[in-house]
């Protein structure tokens, strides 16, 4: 049985057994046995493809680890936990941004404590300058699930004024490269702030604004899934959202 998924893989990325096992260190048969055989890499050799290749290591592998194995390595993506997001220091969102090479993004709903910063809205565009691809992703204002928080939170008309006030702030962003500002239609459970492989993820609770709310500060492991599910939801939310011209 041959691994298709690696097989996929390597073909989409223009790239063959070969060219796996001269970045993993390995024979090339040993390499082409990954594919052809299904045979399961050294976890040190499974990190290396799967950075190579892009991709998580559990979607390559998924019986390589232990449901042990795989709790841990999520268990050890988790940084810190903010029991509420105004604990947050304010340096720390800096920092995070700071550090992306690849990738910005933010679901929100309104985040205007982001867009009311002029330096971290400098800070964006300067990593959009830089050939970061930073995405906003806010919510539509005249959604009716954005009524609904705004209704839960009690300040009703509140919640799509401030998506407009963070629009309006984030004017000057709209025109540069690689910035990319959308609207989404969806209940928002969780607010996401990403810089590549880093996470603040802002759980919501009914009837409290997301400033009250726990915050948690995620890193990426291999063999870990919590980073990748959020990653994947911010994707597919994006992906139903519509653009900001």
């Amino acid at each position: 049985m041959a691994n298709e998924r690696l097989r996929a893989a390597l073909l989409e990325q223009g790239l063959t057994p070969d060219s796996v096992a001269a970045a993993a260190g390995v024979d090339p048969k040993t390499a082409e046995r990954w594919v052809t055989q299904a045979r399961i890499p050294y976890r040190r050799h499974r990190y290396l493809v799967a950075a190579l290749l892009k991709l998580d290591e559990n979607y390559l592998w998924p019986d390589a680890l232990t449901p042990e194995q795989a709790a841990d390595a999520s268990e050890s993506e988790i940084v810190t936990v903010y029991p509420h997001r105004w604990a947050v220091p304010r340096d720390s969102w800096g920092r995070l941004f700071r550090t992306a090479e690849s990738e910005i993004s933010v679901l929100v709903y309104a985040g205007t404590f982001l867009a009311d910063d002029n330096g971290m809205v400098r800070l964006f565009a300067d990593k959009a300058d830089a050939g970061v691809r930073v995405r906003l992703l806010l919510g539509d204002p005249d959604s009716p699930h954005v009524a609904q928080r705004g209704a839960d939170e009690g300040i009703d008309d509140g919640m799509s004024a401030r998506i407009r006030t963070a629009l309006a702030l984030y004017r000057p962003l709209r025109s540069r490269d690689n910035v990319e500002i959308g609207l989404h239609d969806t209940t928002l459970y969780n607010s996401i702030y990403r810089a590549d492989d880093e996470l603040y993820v802002n759980t919501h609770i009914y009837g409290s604004p997301a400033g009250n709310a726990p915050v948690l500060h995620l890193r990426k492991v291999a063999g870990g899934s919590m980073v990748t599910t959020y990653l994947e939801s911010f994707e597919r939310v994006w992906a139903e959202s519509r653009r900001v011209e």
